[in-house]
């Protein structure tokens, strides 16, 4: 069952079909906002300006077809999601075949039952609701919010392999966990993790991929333009750490600190590679007195 509204995009170049199928869902405005698109290109600009959670796109369209217009937005990593419904008056097996092999999720005969069509609409926003969420548990830490391990290494991989030479890994752990955890329990250990874990996100910029690999440790990948860059960041961050108060399960307050390593990656690296040094930095960071950050070459 859906829980809030959607925007339906209607895509066609004739404007009695989009007439119709406005109305189908006029009824329906507490659950649905429909935008009417003349035309391949116009749809196209705008996806790139509002969010859009389902198309309802034809096919034969002068200038740029429903096929290409499909294909367009299943290779954009920020539209490649959006379920796609094709409304069509050819019902040839080949155009069935192609639309499902640029990317639609279903296939709709002209002239179409409302009923069914609303039916399609619903069951594949659902469908979407459900994926989203889905990858959402598989790709978030659940304690944190932030990236969850696989999909640290996922992105961070991806980064590493497009050759940029600008990219920069860094180790994050917090000093002394396991006294913090003795001392006032596991549940205030888990307040310290998660407060970490909100500075940090506040404090970098959104390009970095940053993520809990377990425990009390965390990792960073970021592109930027200098090491000097990465590394003010850095203790900047490990500054308003220390600064921060938790309070414990009797209301005192608590401080505690961070260390972190920092390494610069090199034509050869892999993740697991530039990772490694950073996690030597932060190595060196501990045995020479924590809440520091230093540097790998």
């Amino acid at each position: 069952m859906l829980n809030e509204i959607n925007t339906v995009l209607v895509v066609d170049d004739e404007k009695m079909n989009i007439d119709i199928v406005l109305g189908l869902f006029e009824p329906l405005d507490d659950k649905f906002i429909t935008i009417p698109a003349l035309s391949g290109e116009k749809a196209l600009k705008i996806v790139k300006q509002k969010k859009i959670d389902l198309i309802l796109l034809d096919i034969m369209m002068p200038g740029m077809d429903g096929y290409e217009v499909c294909k367009i937005l299943k290779s954009d990593e920020s539209t490649k999601d959006i379920p796609i419904i094709f409304i069509t008056a050819q019902n040839n097996d080949e155009a069935i075949m192609q639309a499902f092999n640029t990317g639609a999720v279903d296939y709709v005969m002209k002239p179409f039952r409302s009923v069914e069509l609303l039916a399609r609409v619903n069951t594949h926003l659902i469908l979407s609701e459900t994926m989203k969420k889905l990858e959402k548990l598989a790709s978030y830490d659940s304690m944190t919010g932030i990236y969850n391990r696989r999909k640290f290494f996922e992105l961070a991989s991806s980064v590493c392999n497009s050759k940029d030479e600008n990219i920069y890994s860094i180790m994050i752990d917090i000093d002394k966990f396991k006294n913090i955890n003795d001392t006032y329990g596991h549940s205030f250990g888990d307040k310290v993790i998660i407060l970490l874990a909100k500075t940090v996100k506040e404090h970098i910029p959104e390009n970095f991929i940053f993520g809990r690999l377990g425990g009390e440790e965390f990792a960073i990948v970021a592109q930027s333009d200098s090491l000097k860059s990465v590394n003010d960041i850095m203790e900047k961050i490990r500054g308003v750490v220390e600064l921060l108060e938790p309070i414990n399960d009797e209301g005192s307050l608590v401080r505690f600190t961070i260390s972190a390593g920092i390494s610069k990656i090199n034509s050869s690296d892999t993740i697991d590679s530039l990772l490694k040094r950073a996690d030597f930095a932060l190595y060196e960071a501990k045995e020479t007195g924590r809440n520091k950050v230093c540097i790998k070459e």
